[in-house]
């Protein structure tokens, strides 16, 4: 390079270009004062107590004066626990929602502030069919996945060996050897039970079976998101969804222990265009591959008059649209919320919005699980806060045939969602979720009646009753409440 054109070259650079010229003080100057954030704080003693006993910083600093003294042996039990620490970590995150105009569930402004709450349009030209029980949607599930033509797309919580694990391992294998692209994700902790045999069964087809976030050291901090969701999509032209994974529990009609209590529903419209696009983002997610065509997304035709929303809930998006919803259609119900729901785990705001429901002269009813419900923890955190809600006039029923194990939410006579959200701080914050909102005083009716029959088999919850427990089952619920964020 010449020097004439070395000088050419500094001339075109721009006065003072190797000077910083971010104009900071001006911008600082313009931006307007920040509000200090709202914290959840801690509400009660149970709360400041679990704060403290699951704190990161206290293990760690545990941890590192054992060491420091030479106490190997508890200075590796307590870095043990600084780890569990870190990956769940103690809190809950309630949201504080309120309504700045009063409207109620059955005005345009509703319909309108869900939509732009969960970032979901209600899709028309859509069908459902309900089911009750393993006895009436596995035939239909089963049915449905052997006229399968183009794909099968499953994203399941629960995938165990068994009957009905093979039943359904088979009619997968079955359609993959039929030229039918089959893609399977099942949740690396709930399809732990799934046996080699169903394994084999199913990759040998030609089936892709992939696990949701595999338990593996170096991916321990997702190991707390979980997909909870529940869907068999096919031809991207037919779902099914609700509150059941593949398993031998949910065979039967409830009429005992050994067979759950649970819905599901067959989805046919538009919006089974949303559950595919829940499953695809997952499957990319795990996998790195992006499902496109229109073997999974077909142009979708009319198939009835039912408009709906699929709500998709996940962690990832920071959203925690499940939490939302329920908090906005408790704010806007005027007249009746029936809730069926296994682990029912209200934070403290909830059961404010319960109590100010109740004041306003809404009938709020609740069934959960009872005696036979799967999990000690969930169950004695949910009864721990019986007291709160029954001296507010909630109306409490627990479902004592067997285990009571769907998610659906009834509100005004008009208005209900089914999905795999359970109705606490995991499925709120934690897990991959997914539910289907319609508005249909029809259906809704049907849902109502279905409720009503189920609270034949429950048994209503007094004050007085609750009061008089022992104190082994308040020492429980003490012991449970230090894990409520994780139930």
């Amino acid at each position: 390079m010449t020097r004439h054109e070395s000088a050419f070259r500094m001339r075109r650079r721009p006065p003072g270009w190797r000077k910083l010229t971010f104009p900071s003080r001006g911008i600082l100057h313009l931006t307007p004062r920040r509000h200090k954030p709202v914290r959840q704080r801690a509400r009660d003693l149970l709360d400041w107590l679990r704060l403290v006993v699951r704190s990161f910083t206290l293990w760690a600093s545990l941890s590192v004066y054992l060491f420091a003294t030479g106490d190997l042996l508890w200075g590796g039990v307590t870095a043990f626990a600084t780890i569990v620490a870190l990956i769940f970590p103690a809190g809950i995150r309630e949201f504080d929602m309120r309504l700045d105009d009063e409207f109620s569930t059955d005005s345009a402004e509703f319909l309108s502030t869900v939509t732009g709450v969960t970032g979901v349009p209600a899709v028309g030209g859509n069908s459902i069919t309900l089911y009750n029980n393993g006895s009436e949607f596995y035939p239909a599930m089963l049915e449905a996945i052997r006229g399968a033509q183009h794909s099968i797309t499953m994203e399941q919580y629960i995938f165990n060996s068994g009957n009905i694990g093979r039943d359904f391992a088979e009619a997968f294998a079955e359609r993959a050897r039929a030229g039918v692209t089959v893609k399977l994700l099942v949740d690396a902790v709930g399809g732990a039970g799934l046996s080699r045999e169903i394994v084999e069964i199913i990759t040998s087809a030609g089936c892709e079976l992939r696990w949701f976030h595999p338990l593996r050291w170096f991916s321990l901090h997702r190991i707390n998101n979980r997909t909870h969701r529940k869907s068999v999509i096919l031809d991207g032209r037919i779902a099914f969804t609700g509150g059941a994974g593949i398993d031998d529990q949910w065979c039967g009609s409830a009429s005992g222990p050994k067979e759950w209590r649970d819905m599901q529903i067959r989805l046919e419209g538009p919006a089974v265009g949303g559950l595919q696009s829940g499953f695809a983002t997952n499957w990319l997610e795990t996998t790195g591959e992006v499902i496109v065509g229109p073997r999974f997304y077909p142009a979708l035709e009319t198939t009835g008059g039912l408009d709906v929303q699929t709500v998709l809930s996940s962690p990832k998006s920071g959203s925690y649209t499940a939490s939302l919803l329920h908090s906005l259609v408790i704010l806007c119900a005027r007249r009746s919320i029936f809730i069926a729901n296994p682990y029912f785990v209200p934070g403290h705001r909830t059961i404010e919005m319960f109590a100010d429901a109740v004041e306003r002269g809404v009938k709020v009813r609740i069934m959960m699980s009872g005696s036979h419900c799967d999990t000690w923890w969930a169950r004695k955190n949910s009864v721990r806060l019986y007291g709160k809600l029954l001296a507010a006039g909630v109306e409490l029923y627990e479902y004592d045939t067997t285990m009571l194990h769907h998610k659906t939410m009834i509100v005004d006579g008009i208005w209900a969602t089914i999905g795999t959200s359970n109705f606490d701080h995991r499925s709120f914050q934690h897990n991959e979720e997914s539910m289907v909102c319609f508005y249909d005083p029809d259906l809704v009716a049907r849902m109502s009646d279905i409720y009503t029959n189920d609270l034949r088999c429950c048994r209503r919850i007094e004050l007085d009753e609750w009061g008089k427990r022992g104190w082994i089952n308040r020492s429980g619920e003490l012991v449970a409440a230090l894990l409520r964020d994780q139930v």
